[in-house]
């Protein structure tokens, strides 16, 4: 995901996004626990895109 897609998008896309990311992680999390997961990558890239969300929510709340 790029931030420049990302800031093209207005505040209530980016909560439905960060909120789906967010239901993403459980999963594998949950997945991880039984021990069905065999890409450890995609927790990073997950946590990244996470942060990527949140950062934009906060300067677009600030502006």
């Amino acid at each position: 995901m790029n931030v420049s897609e990302l800031r093209l998008k207005n505040t209530s896309d980016l909560k439905k996004e960060l909120e789906i990311l967010l239901k993403a992680q459980f999963g594998l999390r949950m997945r991880k626990n039984s021990q069905q997961i065999t890409n450890n990558s995609q927790f990073s890239m997950i946590r990244k895109d996470i942060a990527r969300i949140r950062t934009l929510l906060s300067e677009k709340i600030e502006r």
